[in-house]
Parts: C-alpha cells; sequence; structure tokens
C-alpha cells in the first residue's frame, strides 16, 4: 500500500505541494500574514471590496440576533428561513428567470445541477477551461462527457452536430462554459454559444462566478451586459467572490428548479446555509445593483485599466490578470519575492491550470487605490527584469 508520505514528495520534487497558511484579520485590500506583516492582497476575489462592508456585517448580525448561528437542518426538512426565499426571489428577479435556487456554495450548486439534469445516455459538452466544480461535477453525472479547446466555437458546433446526429429526441444535451474564466480573466464568446445551443436544441449553463457584481448595468455578469439571461437555460453564480460572502445559487424556470430541489443531492443533503451568510448576501446583492455598486465598478475598471495586462482582444476588461510564468519553481520563487516585497499574489499550478502554465494569478479590487496600483506594477517590472 502507497504511504502518504510518498505521494507528498512526489508533489515536492513536481512543485506541487500545497500547505495552508493562517491569515490575520483583514481590511480590503490589506490582510495581516502569519507572521503578523502587513501585505497588500492582489489575490482576493472580493473585487468590490464588500466582504468587509458596514451593511453586509449589519445584515449578519441583525439575522444572527433573530435566529441564531445555524439553520439547524437541511433546506427540506426545517432549514429554510425567510431569508432563504427572500434572496432566491431576488435572484430570480434580478436574472429574468422564473426561480431561483441556493446552494451552499459553489461546488456544490455545480455538482447538484449538472448531477440531477443530466445522467446516462446524456451529454455534457464542457469548454476545456472550465472550472473544476463543473468538470467533476460532469465526471459524475454518469453522462457522455465531450471537451472542446478553450472558446473553440467550431469544434463546438462540430461536437453539437454530431452528438444531436447520434441521440434518441429524449436525450439531454448540455453545454457548460464560464463567463469569465476563473484563471485567465478572459471571457466567452456568450452570444455565439447561445446561438449555437438553441440551434441544436441543446441546454446551457453559463457559471458568472467571477461576473456577478464586475459586468453588466446592475452588475448582474456577462449575461446581462449581452441581454442574454432570457436565452440562458441555467445561470450559475457565487456569492463569495464580489458580494463578499458565500454560497451559490442557480437561477432557472420553474420547472427545472422544483426538480433540481428533488434531484439535487448536494442540496437535498446538506445542511441550509446559516442565516447570517444569507442576510449578508441579501444585502450584497442589493449594493451591487445599487448606484454605490455602479461606483464601486467603476473605481475597478479604473484600476484595471491602470495595471493594463488585460488580454488584448478582450472589449470587457476583468480583474483577473495572468502573468504565466510556465515552471512551477519559477511561480513559487516570484511570490516568495513579491511577499518579501509586501504584495501577496500566491502562485497557482497544476492541477488548478494546465500543466507548463504555472503563473501568478494578480485579481484587482475596488479597495486599491491608484497608488496601489502603481506599487504593483513597480514591483512586477522588477521582478521581470531580474529574472
Amino acid at each position: 500500500m502507497r504511504e502518504p508520505a510518498e505521494e507528498l514528495s512526489q508533489l515536492q520534487s513536481q512543485g506541487l505541494l500545497r500547505t495552508l497558511t493562517s491569515r490575520g484579520a483583514s481590511s480590503p485590500p490589506w490582510l495581516t500574514g502569519g507572521d503578523g506583516k502587513e501585505l497588500l492582497n492582489f489575490s482576493s476575489n472580493d473585487y468590490l471590496g464588500l466582504s468587509q462592508h458596514p451593511a453586509l456585517r449589519e445584515a449578519s448580525i441583525a439575522a444572527t440576533n433573530r435566529f441564531g448561528t445555524g439553520a439547524t437542518a437541511s433546506r427540506l426538512v426545517c432549514g429554510t428561513f425567510c431569508y432563504h426565499r427572500e434572496l432566491e426571489e431576488e435572484i430570480a428577479q434580478l436574472k429574468g428567470s422564473e426561480n431561483a435556487l441556493l446552494f451552499a456554495n459553489g461546488y456544490s450548486t455545480a455538482l447538484g445541477t449538472i448531477t440531477a439534469v443530466v445522467g446516462k445516455g446524456d451529454t455534457v459538452i464542457l469548454d476545456k477551461l472550465s472550472h473544476a466544480c463543473l468538470i467533476d461535477a460532469a465526471r459524475l453525472s454518469g453522462a457522455t462527457l465531450r471537451v472542446f479547446p478553450h472558446n473553440d466555437l467550431n469544434r463546438l458546433q462540430s461536437i453539437l452536430e454530431n452528438t444531436v446526429k447520434k441521440s434518441a429526441p429524449e436525450t439531454r444535451i448540455l453545454v457548460v462554459t464560464e463567463s469569465v474564466f476563473s484563471m485567465d480573466g478572459d471571457l466567452s464568446p456568450l452570444a455565439d454559444i447561445v446561438a449555437l445551443k438553441e440551434k441544436y436544441g441543446a441546454l446551457l449553463l453559463v457559471d458568472e462566478a467571477h461576473a456577478l457584481g464586475v459586468l453588466g448595468a446592475q452588475g448582474l455578469g456577462l449575461a446581462e451586459e449581452l441581454s442574454l439571461q432570457d436565452r440562458i437555460d441555467f445561470q450559475m453564480g457565487t456569492l463569495g467572490k464580489a458580494a463578499g460572502s458565500a454560497g451559490g445559487y442557480l437561477a432557472a424556470s420553474q420547472a427545472w428548479v422544483e426538480l433540481l430541489t428533488n434531484k439535487a443531492r448536494s442540496f437535498i443533503y446538506s445542511t441550509a446555509p446559516p442565516p447570517a451568510q444569507v442576510a449578508a448576501s441579501l444585502a450584497a446583492l442589493r449594493l451591487i445593483t445599487s448606484p454605490e455598486g455602479d461606483t464601486l465598478r467603476q473605481t475597478l475598471r479604473q484600476n484595471v485599466q491602470q495595471l493594463g495586462r488585460s488580454p488584448s482582444n478582450q472589449n470587457l476588461p476583468t480583474p483577473i490578470v495572468p502573468l504565466i510564468l510556465g515552471d512551477n519553481q519559477r511561480a513559487l520563487n516570484a511570490a516568495r519575492t513579491l511577499m518579501t516585497a509586501g504584495l501577496l499574489i500566491p502562485a497557482i499550478r497544476y492541477p488548478t491550470v494546465p500543466r507548463n502554465t504555472a503563473r501568478l494569478r494578480i485579481t484587482l479590487s475596488a479597495a486599491h487605490t491608484s497608488e496601489h496600483i502603481t506599487r504593483l506594477q513597480e514591483a512586477l517590472i522588477e521582478l521581470e527584469t531580474s529574472s
């Protein structure tokens, strides 16, 4: 039998060993490292800086005072509180769908949704760079899994055409993609994907995890930006990134939400998100869609433009900026150098990204100032000239 020490040693030799590092209190965009040193954080998904916003804190405290610290059971037993339904109804209204369903987090949203929608005899077609939760869910569903090269519309069309030819009328074909890809910050060609799924009678799931709060007139994502919300079957997102709280959601038709309520195992068999978390998410959603949210998005866009490292072919800038270094050890060394300079930008390595594409994943926030961006630029120039 293999001992864990053997696998750990192998990971270490490959530059793939990961360890947990304690952090102290944070005040975006700053956090305290385990050694007590203050670090300027360029690694968080808190794109609007809402995780410490007074409105979220107050909502969370009020919910705790009213209902306590835990939901005590799953949603179908006695774990559904007024906050759960209020947030679901608000998400559905904003996303232009008939209903929505909350999950504990984004991973369980993908897992519950995809395994409930498709099974043996069905087909899932995934963008190659889809998040691990989407890939894992597709594999666990038992459906046939097909993968198309990242954002390759020709290959997606070819797979759809061949799949439709071979499928029975009752077969479900589900296309899965992200709107903003989490490790590269680039966008999916969403309008074209919607057109293809409609042409071939497929279903479409779009994960807006890194677009919520960032894109769209009200900050509701790329689907809103492109006026496509009513043409997407499953609009998935998370509340732990720009919303500054935690949890996941799935917006869809009433029939699909009812089916998920009855078949999504990660929903049925999980204790419901605590009232404090849901109340904070509700406060965040209202902030995102408010004039204050508009102001925060404008600040975020200005920060992205100041850094000036977005993909050259991208018409909508996103706050995710990869600095691809390739070699694992090189990425680790670069992250350590930046931490010594007081900047937190951890190395991202396989399997989070493909082999030989290790990188620094820089993320910007509305909480960053122009001076913070300048400091980052100077540190990156120094890093590049010394390597």
